[in-house]
């Protein structure tokens, strides 16, 4: 019989997902069958109980359920313990495991796709919500020289400080907490934005001098020019936006239902620019 997943979203019409995994599954001689369910705001736990019923292996989940998807599940792979949240379920005769695969495929992108290192490099990530805590673990293990998160008002990040502190999935959790004001005459060899302020085409408060010439300006942002990368681009940066780690982050979901890891992930990522 085909294994059946899917993504699980509201909206979710937009998803990229299904063309994602199928390519993964023709690379892989997987069969699967994947698609796109939008799930009414109130009935995550229901929708989720009826696809186990009906059969399906596991889903991806996005906005806004990836909070309640982390409480659903009885266990927790240590990629969800920081964020508190998981978009990636798997569906198995012990129950529901929760992972997060954001972090693996935002890391996966910057280094291996951009081929840019972040071991010993000075990180900038702007935002401190949910995509920030998401990914902040799997920075933190890269072991950067310097790794601050700057966020508009510093509660939000002073909080993301103290979990990564207390967390034992961050090995070493060194981390600078900053206001987009505390920035000023401060350079990073690799800036990300994890604010959601592309959506809504807003520019963020930060100064030229965040950028390195020829360094990583990352939008986790995809499909668009945001104000971030306009302004990154401006002051001699590379500019890259978040298809490469949507890409990346289904890649490692893919493994961890069906135990093949696909092998080019580059040319999904091509595939999906057109």
């Amino acid at each position: 019989m085909t294994d059946q997943y899917a993504v699980l979203g509201n909206p979710v019409a937009h998803s990229k997902s299904p063309l994602i995994h199928a390519a993964f599954a023709q690379q892989t001689r997987q069969d699967i069958r994947y698609e796109k369910i939008e799930v009414p705001i109130e009935g995550f736990a229901e929708s989720v109980d009826k696809l186990i019923s009906q059969g399906y292996k596991g889903v991806n989940v996005t906005v806004p359920f990836k909070f309640e998807a982390f409480q659903l599940a009885n266990q927790h792979d240590t990629s969800t313990k920081l964020a508190e949240a998981s978009n990636t379920l798997l569906f198995n005769d012990d129950g529901i495991i929760a992972y997060n695969t954001d972090g693996v495929g935002l890391v996966t992108d910057i280094e291996i796709n951009l081929k840019k290192t972040i071991h010993n490099r000075r990180v900038l990530m702007l935002g401190a919500g949910g995509a920030a805590q998401g990914v902040a673990a799997s920075i933190a293990e890269k072991q950067p020289a310097l790794f601050v998160v700057a966020n508009r008002t510093l509660d939000k990040v002073l909080a993301l400080q103290e979990k990564m502190h207390a967390s034992e999935a961050v090995s070493l959790s060194s981390m600078t907490a900053a206001s987009f004001n505390d920035l000023e005459n401060q350079v990073f060899d690799i800036v990300i934005n994890a604010t959601s302020t592309g959506l809504n085409n807003v520019a963020l408060p930060i100064p030229n001098s965040v950028f390195e010439e020829g360094g990583l300006a990352y939008d986790m942002m995809y499909g668009v020019e945001t104000p971030f990368m306009a302004q990154a681009k401006m002051n001699g940066a590379i500019v890259a936006d978040g298809l490469g780690m949507l890409v990346e982050q289904a890649a490692a979901a893919f493994h961890l239902w069906r135990g093949i890891k696909p092998s080019d992930t580059q040319a999904v990522i091509k595939q999906m620019r057109v």
